[in-house]
Formats: structure tokens, sequence, C-alpha cells
């Protein structure tokens, strides 16, 4: 195993990963939500994932499995690796508690006083100090943004693992899972930081775990090297990549697109999908 393309290919992932910490620092020192911005930002993220999953990740998968089995059970095979992945972020999405939601979007509107909606649970409470630190003044909002945290971060294990493998078998593919990964997590660092900073007054805080809800991509790509290490055969990675293509495919329709369209901008989502596409498949051939 190349220890550049190791190196890089976990780099990538932890700048992925660490793109939660962008969207806490945008809730602070942003006066607005960009919803055009963002809306068209996770469109053009779904549209990547979902290109690359059903051109490149999926066919890499059904290559690997011909090279094995017969041509109909391969075709089979990766069909029900691909249905496997969705059923594990499926799982995941399950299994997570609904108070730490990590589809529940945040507006950085609510990180400043004079613009925040007093009806809003985030935008309540009094700040209280004690000796000059921040103190927790409504311990429910604390947990809702701890829980948004451990949500996020269950999210993005099999993230991480998808981000890795990708750049492991195409520098290419990598870059182009890891930037649409990274702006997917930006909207979900404000979600983290917007209810910690109501809760405490400590923007520190809130920084630090948004920061935090993005370190399970790189864990991750830990999970997904020692995937490669136990399980380096041509089979093996044939099942891990169809897995890895419906993965990212679940993440695009249960988190990307809906968060576009949350933030109110259906056909500007639908434009940024469709470049995306563009985009990727453009890139794939001049690059390729």
């Amino acid at each position: 195993m190349d220890n550049s393309g190791l190196l890089f290919a976990f780099g990538i992932t932890l700048f992925a990963g660490l793109a939660t910490g962008i969207g806490g620092l945008i809730a602070f020192f942003a006066k607005r939500t960009k919803i055009t911005f963002l809306a068209f930002s996770l469109g053009f993220s779904a549209g990547v994932m979902i290109f690359i999953s059903f051109t490149e990740i999926l066919t890499e998968s059904g290559h690997l499995m011909r090279q094995n089995y017969e041509q109909g059970i391969a075709a089979w095979l990766t069909f029900i690796s691909f249905v496997l992945g969705i059923a594990l972020s499926a799982a995941i999405d399950k299994i997570l508690p609904s108070e730490g939601n990590p589809h529940e979007l945040k507006r950085v509107e609510q990180m400043h006083p004079e613009s925040r909606d007093p009806d809003k649970p985030e935008c309540q409470g009094r700040r209280m100090h004690h000796r000059g630190r921040h103190m927790i003044r409504d311990r429910k909002l604390m947990r809702v943004g701890v829980f948004t945290a451990i949500a996020i971060g269950v999210h993005n294990f099999p993230e991480g693992i998808a981000t890795f493998m990708s750049a492991m078998s195409d520098v290419t593919i990598g870059i182009s899972i890891a930037l649409a990964v990274a702006i997917h997590n930006i909207p979900e660092g404000i979600a983290v930081s917007v209810p910690v900073y109501y809760a405490t007054g400590s923007r520190r805080k809130a920084l630090l775990w948004s920061v935090l809800s993005g370190f399970s991509e790189p864990i991750g790509a830990v999970a997904g090297y020692f995937i490669l290490t136990l399980f380096n055969s041509d089979v093996s990675l044939g099942y891990v990549f169809g897995m890895v293509a419906g993965i990212m495919v679940y993440i695009s329709f249960d988190e990307l697109l809906p968060a576009a369209h949350k933030y109110g901008k259906h056909h500007v989502a639908i434009y940024g999908l469709i470049s995306g596409m563009i985009v990727i498949g453009l890139s794939l051939i001049l690059l390729g």
C-alpha cells in the first residue's frame, strides 16, 4: 500500500470532516445565512455523489466482482452490496435519537441577538458567568447541542469510510467526494454550534463541539484502512465499493437534497444538482 497515497487519503478525509468547524466559524462571523449559496452547494454535492456512485464506484464494484464470479452472479452481488450500503445508512438513521437530529437545520441569524427569533428555543435564555467563565444556563439546550454533535458524528463515520476508500481507489474521485462531503458538513457545523452557544454563551465551546462532530470521519478513514488491510482482495473491494456507493446515494437523497429544500430554494437546489453532475462528469473525462 503506497504511503503517499495513504497519507493523501487520510488528509482529504480529515479535511472533509473538519469542515463542520467551518460551519461553526460561519455562524460567528456571518450576519445572514447565504440561503441561495447553501441550497446550490448542497444540491451540487448531491449531484457529485450520485453521479460518481453510479458511474464510477458501482461500476468498479461490478468490474471487481466479474473478475471472481460469473457475470450474472457478479451483477447480483454488486446490487446486494449497494442495497446493504443503503441499509447500513438507514439503520444508523433509525437508531439515532430524534432529539439530536442532524437534519434539523439552524441559521446563522440565530447567533446574533439583534436578529434572532425569541420564539426559537435555541435563542432563549440569559447569559450567565461565574468568575469569568461561561456557565451552562440551559442544560436541556446544551443536551440538544451535544446530541446533535454525536448524531452528526455517527452519520459522518460511514462518510469517512466512503471518502477514504474512494481516494485510495482514484485520486480525482477522492477529491471530488471530499469536497462534496465538506460542503455537506458546513450546515451541520452550524446545527451544532447554535444550540451550544445559546446554552453556554461561549463561542469557544460552540466551535469546539462543531469541530469534534467532524472527527468521526478520520476515524472512519482508519476503519477503511483496516478494511483494506484485512480484506485486500479484488472480491472484498468489490463488496466494499458496492456498499460505499449505497452509502453515498442514501446520504444524497436523505440528507443533502432535503437540506437544500429546507433552505427554501427548490429550483436552486435542482440547478446545483445538475451542475454537480455536469462538473464532475467533465472532470472525470478531462482528468481521466
